[in-house]
Parts: C-alpha cells; sequence; structure tokens
C-alpha cells in the first residue's frame, strides 16, 4: 500500500509553515476529483502521522491542494496564488510519496521527495 506525506516550508520567512490545510484527492475515471483526506501541517510543517486513508492507495493520479491563502491571511501578507495544487501520479502502489512545497507569498517549487 502506498503511503503520501508531504511538508511545506514557508521560503520567504526560512521556516515550516504551520497550520496549512491539505486536502488529498484522487481523480476518478471521469477526470472528477474525490477527496480521500484532510489535514493540517504541524508546527513543524508537516502533516504527521501520514495522510490516512480508509482504502489502500493503488496506482491513479492523485493531488494535494494546499490552502495558502488562509496561511499568508494569517501571518497579515498578501500573497498571489490563493491555492497550491500538486498533482501526481502512482504507478507503484508500493512505494512511499513525498511531495513537498516550498513557499512563499507569489512563487512556489515542489519535488518528489524521499
Amino acid at each position: 500500500m502506498s503511503t503520501i506525506s508531504t511538508h511545506v516550508l514557508d521560503t520567504s520567512r526560512g521556516r515550516p509553515a504551520s497550520a496549512v490545510a491539505v486536502a488529498l484527492e484522487f481523480q476518478n475515471p471521469d477526470e472528477s476529483w474525490m477527496q480521500l483526506a484532510h489535514a493540517w501541517t504541524d508546527e513543524d510543517g508537516r502533516v504527521k502521522p501520514f495522510f490516512l486513508v480508509e482504502d489502500n492507495l493503488g496506482p491513479g493520479v492523485y493531488r494535494l491542494v494546499f490552502d495558502t491563502e488562509a496561511y499568508y491571511q494569517g501571518l497579515d501578507i498578501e500573497c498571489f496564488y490563493p491555492q497550491v495544487t500538486i498533482a501526481f501520479r502512482i504507478e507503484d502502489a508500493t512505494q512511499h510519496y513525498h511531495v513537498p512545497l516550498l513557499l512563499n507569498p507569489y512563487g512556489f517549487s515542489t519535488y518528489r521527495g524521499s
């Protein structure tokens, strides 16, 4: 069974982004999306434990949706991207997938971590 984890680093502040709402979604065959889990990042910018879902995460397309607007509003900082969505494909259902988000008010980047 695959597991998915994430963490968010606020590169403009040089620290983890805590209390960021994150949703994990799965793409259905009709290309609609189904939410599997919802969580918030902790003080270390991580969702712990890994996203908990009732069903095994098999092959397919998933996405993480980060509510960046609420995070920056809480800091009284204006941001350009109110939401960051990262779609990715799981092909090997036995692997762990770590999908970090490096964030600032006017940009973001991501990569497949370990």
